[in-house]
């Protein structure tokens, strides 16, 4: 191997190998491929062209990664955001009758401002000023969430309307091979087999094509849809930014992305073991890389990108740098041609892999100090917010708006940053903006 490569990328520092990143890129990519249909899908109901959004979201995808990967070198992959991009379609287009080429024009506007606070450190202060405690509670918080997801998307776990949650329904032939991948990964991850994720859903794939639950894709490659409907749309109407209405929805494209990426990167280095006293290494060029490439979607046509949670799956099997993110990347970039491979791919193929991590990132709960009210209480709302609410920024908020009060209680007032005094006002203005907006 390239000594280089190996010096740059610290490989044998960070005891992996190039086989075991490139693994973990493509873990990642399965596990998050499907944001390849369901953008497309959110963003078409607002009437943005389908197939421009496909090839949009592919490539602000593979920007994204390609920088984490070679600027800021971590095993963290990007892509346009489920929840924002609901957002987008369903709150700012379809409920406040704003057209969706204006709608571009406020996702530019919020990556611009996204990218300036970036470069003046902003981000990267706020990120530091976040206690220990919460971090690991971050962490949980988005194990907890993303596990939630997949119990959800395999049919383990249903709406119902008597308990909110209940069991699925077993009588839906495709919930057995979410069953059946969850107990062959769990099994596989005892017996610490190299690669079990990965290995469990491959089996999970090959099992669902055998019994006819997955359909065959009727062909390998397709072209890659023209980007012409959206590409730079949103700077040809950025003039359509003149009211109130609009720059309340700039800031909630803002602030969302600023939260829910500040929550999945922290929770995400925690899982890789990067952070050192209580600091993210290279963190700066982590923020860096994801706000270019939110910068990078909003000309391409799509709503703003961040670091993905599925990343987890990536750094589970044992991605550990830059080399992971990039293998992601590049997956991406080839996915815009193979997307009739991707159907194969279907929920509960990624469902077991989601829970599985889910595990994996709730043993940072073991970290907090839960026998200090003070402390226990605002990670305890983070925690069990993130998935509740479904949202990383929403779960973040009520623990560090909880979090000044327990601790001034406490008589530790002094101990908390003065940063975290200030997000106490800003998450409560970030409060209120979403529930005007709902």
């Amino acid at each position: 191997m390239n000594k280089k490569l190996n010096q740059y990328f610290m490989i044998d520092e960070l005891n992996t190998t190039v086989p075991r990143e490139i693994l973990a890129g493509f873990t990642t990519f399965i596990s998050m491929a499907y944001i390849l249909f369901v953008n497309p899908s959110v963003l078409g109901a607002a009437g943005v062209d389908k197939g421009a959004v496909f090839t949009a979201t592919a490539l602000a995808s593979a920007i994204g990664c390609l920088l984490m990967g070679v600027l800021a070198r971590y095993p963290i992959a990007t892509a346009p955001a489920l929840g924002i991009n609901a957002f987008f379609a369903y709150s700012v287009v379809i409920g406040m009758k704003v057209p969706w080429q204006t709608a571009f024009a406020g996702v530019f506007v919020a990556a611009l401002i996204f990218l300036v606070i970036t470069i003046f450190h902003l981000r990267e202060m706020i990120i530091n000023a976040i206690p220990a405690d919460l971090k690991f509670a971050i962490s949980s918080g988005i194990g907890l969430f993303i596990a939630f997801i997949g119990l959800h998307d395999g049919g383990l776990i249903a709406a119902n309307k008597a308990t909110v949650v209940g069991l699925g329904s077993f009588s839906t032939p495709t919930t057995w091979l979410t069953i059946f991948g969850l107990l062959l990964t769990s099994v596989l991850m005892v017996m610490r087999v190299p690669g079990g994720i990965f290995i469990g859903m491959l089996a999970t794939s090959v099992l669902g094509l055998l019994t006819g639950l997955i359909a065959l894709p009727h062909q390998l490659l397709a072209p890659a849809p023209s980007l012409a409907p959206t590409f730079g749309v949103g700077i040809k109407h950025i003039g359509d930014i003149n009211s109130v209405q609009m720059w309340v929805v700039v800031l909630t494209f803002l602030l969302v992305t600023f939260f829910d990426t500040a929550g999945t990167l922290v929770g995400l280095a925690q899982q890789a073991g990067f952070m050192k006293n209580n600091e993210m290494p290279r963190v700066g060029k982590a923020l860096m890389s994801d706000s270019t490439a939110m910068l990078a979607g909003s000309v391409l046509g799509t709503s703003p990108v961040g670091a993905y949670v599925e990343s987890s799956a990536g750094i589970a099997v044992g991605g550990r740098t830059g080399l992971t993110a990039i293998t992601t990347g590049v997956m991406f970039v080839l996915g815009m041609f193979f997307s009739p491979l991707l159907t194969v791919v279907t929920p509960q193929v990624t469902a077991p892999a989601l829970i599985i991590v889910g595990v994996l990132m709730a043993q940072n709960m073991a970290k907090v100090a839960w026998t200090k009210m003070e402390i226990a209480i605002p990670a305890f709302l983070i925690v069990l917010g993130m998935p509740l609410t479904y949202s990383i920024s929403d779960g973040l908020a009520l623990g560090v708006i909880t979090y000044p009060i327990t601790m001034i209680a406490a008589k530790r007032g002094k101990e908390v940053h003065p940063l975290m005094y200030v997000l106490f006002f800003v998450f409560i203005g970030f409060m209120w903006i979403l529930n005007v907006n709902h």
